[in-house]
């Protein structure tokens, strides 16, 4: 099935900006001539991801809802409004085949516009528990890909298609890369290594967590950490720890090769955003996650009982962590045993071919 006028909105984060971007990805593989437009929200950064990634991309004035009162929420009906008009007429103009949602602002307006112009429609939900937006739209759109089981709590059976969340292949491509990995990040083939994730701006949590530990750190001289702190953080962290870091705790502030990253991991720690344990399900790796309490609907916390209940992953609790998380890091590490059962059944639940899926899936709503 050729596809030729594909839009594709949402964003605000990168764990709906890259699934999107990977979706128009495979959409041109397939056909090279097809013209893809996003339609994202003014001042995201969708806005500056999606043109670094090739591709068009209109805004809308769109906003959410902030929790405390602020006079932008008296704005916010207004600019609903507009974004709903903008929605329309871009749609007219363009005249797609499909429109594709993937969260955030922008996909509320521009998948209802859809909608009401009877352009086939589809929602990919990276998350275990869906946002407002997508429960409402799942309503009147025609196709729901979702990553996790259980969500006809919120949808509609009849719509949903377990496909799984869309990643970037070369992040998760680690095969025969282990030697190169560690070369790469100076660290020590002799020693087990963790890695310890948080995002690009960082998680304050996971760093004041390694602080807290750092002579437990410095005395387990057979483990080393590769640390990516964020950047909202490293040069702070780099103060304070500047007489004491310990020479097996490598302290970097963003880690642009992710695939040696994953690659060169014993044990990984990490956030539990969607996109995130996506990657890590086809990374095979033993995992613990600390869920941030800082997002909506705590869908972290949500998304990583996904995988403990299927014994995939373990989980620290946020506000343990500074206590918890290092003494739990160095237990899985000396537990050969349980690091190979949570592999084991990490493994089963990754979807390797969730783009391919998903853009099946789009190809059908079109035909």
């Amino acid at each position: 099935m050729k596809l030729n006028r594909i839009i594709i909105s949402g964003g605000g984060t990168g764990g709906h900006i890259f699934p999107a971007v990977a979706i128009a990805d495979e959409i041109k593989r397939r056909n090279p001539e097809a013209e893809i437009l996003f339609i994202g929200a003014e001042g995201k950064m969708e806005m500056e991801k999606v043109p670094a990634a090739g591709y068009s991309i209109i805004g809308l004035p769109i906003a959410g809802f902030q929790r405390k009162l602020t006079f932008s929420n008296f704005l916010l009906p207004f600019k609903i409004l507009k974004s709903m008009s903008k929605a329309r007429r871009i749609l007219k103009e363009f005249n797609p085949e499909a429109v594709v949602g993937v969260g955030g602002y922008a996909s509320g307006p521009t998948l209802k516009a859809a909608t009401w112009q009877k352009i086939p429609t589809l929602v990919q939900e990276q998350n275990s528990y869906p946002g407002k937006t997508n429960i409402l739209l799942s309503k009147s759109v025609n196709v729901l890909c979702t990553s996790y089981e259980g969500l006809e709590k919120f949808f509609p059976a009849q719509k949903i298609r377990m496909t799984g969340n869309p990643v970037r292949k070369e992040m998760v491509e680690i095969e025969g890369k282990r030697q190169e990995a560690l070369e790469y990040y100076k660290l020590d083939p002799a020693k087990q290594t963790v890695l310890i994730i948080g995002g690009s701006l960082g998680a304050r949590t996971l760093n004041r967590s390694v602080v807290a530990q750092i002579k437990a750190i410095s005395e387990n001289t057979d483990v080393q950490i590769l640390w990516q702190s964020g950047k909202l953080y490293f040069d702070q962290l780099q103060t304070e720890l500047k007489n004491i870091l310990p020479s097996n705790l490598r302290l970097v502030q963003f880690i642009d090769r992710m695939d040696l990253a994953y690659a060169a991991a014993d044990v990984i720690i990490s956030r539990a955003g969607a996109i995130s344990v996506s990657e890590l399900c086809l990374i095979g790796k033993p995992v613990i996650l600390v869920p941030s309490p800082n997002v909506a609907e705590d869908h972290q916390t949500k998304n990583a009982m996904a995988l403990v209940q299927q014994n995939a992953a373990m989980l620290v609790k946020d506000v343990d962590s500074e206590t918890e998380l290092i003494t739990e890091v160095f237990g899985l590490v000396k537990d050969i045993e349980k690091r190979l059962d949570l592999s084991t059944q990490i493994r089963k639940l990754g979807k390797p071919n969730a783009t391919a899926d998903i853009v099946n899936e789009l190809e059908k709503i079109v035909k």
